[in-house]
Order: structure tokens, then C-alpha cells, then sequence
């Protein structure tokens, strides 16, 4: 029987602790928070699991005396093994699925879910308990392998986000596309992104991505966001995009140079994706050249991006 205590009783905590308690051969003797002090939360059991959030977990472990045999895991896909010092068994657990509550993660937990893990074996023998996939992430890949995993469920709620915005502007409901989602992650992984991939900006429509775009301008517009002034910080690795369509009144002086208003911008960025993934020859290599094939007859009253390094950046 292998005994295993959970410091955190977050959302994190309580599923693991819920999916494991349902395993034969393992006992979870604690799930404990702020109120139980953790000197001795290693003391007796064969796991520690620490379920705490990332910028806590270095701070957790230096306070946890360690003890021999015990092996210490983090839940973080980011982090690595060097946080769990001074603990000698040091390991990592990483379920690649989101736990929205605890009842929802226990089921995913040990719905045959992929797990990275890292260090010590026991964090792969707890993801086999579970009955779950095992990849091991080496420690300089930790960065890649979680920014992999938050564009996957992070950014792909976001970018549905953005569908409920634009398909409220033509009176339609979010799941009226559930049924288009769902064929279109199916088919990513069944045939490949490559092969998956349709749509205007798969088959080179400009016209029709002209027309998507100036949509998007004028919710951005009624948004409060219709452009970037020349000041606005630009976030790291931001790409020089399209202006938002102005509007009648606004006329641009010599030196204005106007970034995308958010909608725009988001799309903009996507087609661009689109046109490199594409099985068709002729991917736009960014969003320049997107516009470049769009023409200005296609985009009336959208700006040209800004040249590198034009504009000011705070």
C-alpha cells in the first residue's frame, strides 16, 4: 500500500486526492492547507505531492522536513525539479487536462489522461495507478513542452472567446459551432493539422478574409479598441499589424502609425498560421505580406503595418 499526502487543497488537490483515493493499492492519509503547518507533512508517508501554485512551491518545500525515503512531487508543467530542494526524491506530475472542479478532475485524471513527468519513479508509477499515458520532458524542454500545453487549453479557450464574441454580432449562440469544433480538433488529430486545415486562408480567399477582417474592424471599433496608438506598449515578440478600419471622420497625420484593434489583430495572426500550415503552395510569411495579397482595394481604410522598429515603445 503506498501511502501518499497532498499539500494544497486547491482544485489540483482535491481531484488528485479524489482520483486517487479510487486506486487500489494506494491510501491518501491527508490533504492539507494553510492551517496544518507543514514541517512534518513528509513524516510518515511514502509521497509528498505538492499541489500548491507555482510561485509557492519553493517556498512549501524549504518548509517541509525532509525525510528518508520520501519522495516529493510537484504538480507544475512548468517548473522543474530544482524548486523541491533540499528534498533528496524529488519528482514531477503533470496531467495534461484542465480540473475545473474536483469532481470533473478526478474523472479526467483517470479518464487515461497523458501525464509528463520528471525525477523520481514514483511520479510515474502515481500517473500509471491512474491508469494514464507517460511522457518524460527533459528539464531544459520543460519551457517548449508547457508553452505547448497553454496554447492547447489556454489559448484555445481564448480563441473561443472570440468566436462567442463575433458569432453574438450575427445573433448566434457559442455552441451553435460546438458541432464545428469538435470535427475540426477531431480532425487535427486523426489526420494532421496539415491535412485538417480548411477555410479561406487554407485555399488563399482573399476576398473573403478582406471581408472578415472588416467586420472584425468595426467590433473592435464599437469596442473602444478600433487602434493602438503610436505609444502603446507592444507586448515581447509582438508583430507590426494592420491598422483597425478608421472610421469617416478620422484622418491619420504624416507620422501616425496605428496597430490592429484586438479582434483584427487575433485574426490576422491566426490566417497567418492558417497560411503556413496550409497543404497549398504560397504561405504568407507574416502578416505584411498577408495584407500585401489582400491589396488596398480589399481593406478600404485599413493602415499598412508599421516598418520594424517605427513608433515608439514603452
Amino acid at each position: 500500500m503506498t501511502t501518499i499526502r497532498i499539500l494544497g487543497p486547491g482544485r489540483a488537490g482535491r481531484s488528485l486526492a479524489a482520483a486517487l483515493t479510487a486506486c487500489d493499492g494506494i491510501r491518501v492519509v491527508g490533504l492539507h492547507g494553510r492551517d496544518c503547518p507543514p514541517a512534518q507533512a513528509a513524516a510518515g508517508v511514502d509521497v509528498l505531492v505538492i499541489a500548491t501554485p507555482d510561485g509557492a512551491i519553493a517556498e512549501v518545500a524549504r518548509s517541509v522536513e525532509p525525510q528518508p525515503g520520501t519522495a516529493v512531487l510537484h504538480l507544475s508543467g512548468s517548473l522543474g525539479l530544482d524548486v523541491l530542494a533540499p528534498h533528496e526524491r524529488r519528482g514531477s506530475l503533470h496531467p495534461l487536462v484542465p480540473l475545473p472542479t474536483p469532481t470533473i478532475g478526478a474523472a479526467r485524471l483517470r479518464s487515461g489522461a497523458t501525464f509528463a513527468v520528471a525525477g523520481d519513479p514514483a511520479a510515474g508509477a502515481l500517473a500509471r495507478a491512474l491508469g494514464g499515458r507517460v511522457v518524460e520532458v527533459e528539464e531544459d524542454r520543460r519551457a517548449a513542452y508547457h508553452a505547448a500545453a497553454s496554447i492547447a487549453a489556454n489559448h484555445l479557450v481564448a480563441l473561443l472567446g472570440q468566436v462567442e464574441r463575433v458569432a453574438a454580432a450575427a445573433g448566434l449562440p457559442l455552441d451553435a459551432f460546438a458541432g464545428l469544433v469538435r470535427s475540426a480538433v477531431d480532425d487535427a488529430f486523426a489526420l494532421g493539422p496539415g491535412a485538417a486545415l480548411t477555410g479561406p486562408a487554407a485555399r488563399g480567399d482573399w476576398g473573403t478574409i478582406a471581408r472578415h477582417r472588416a467586420v472584425l474592424a468595426a467590433l473592435d471599433r464599437a469596442a473602444g479598441r478600433g487602434e493602438r496608438s503610436p505609444g502603446d506598449a507592444a507586448g515581447p515578440g509582438d508583430a507590426a499589424g494592420p491598422g483597425d478600419a478608421a472610421g469617416p471622420g478620422d484622418a491619420a497625420g504624416p507620422g501616425d502609425a496605428a496597430g490592429p484593434g484586438d479582434e483584427v489583430a487575433a485574426y490576422d495572426a491566426l490566417a497567418v498560421l492558417a497560411r503556413r500550415l496550409a497543404v497549398v503552395p504560397e504561405a504568407v510569411a507574416d502578416v505584411g505580406e498577408l495584407l500585401d495579397r489582400l491589396g488596398p482595394e480589399a481593406s478600404p481604410g485599413v493602415a499598412r503595418p508599421r516598418p520594424a522598429g517605427a513608433g515608439s515603445r514603452s
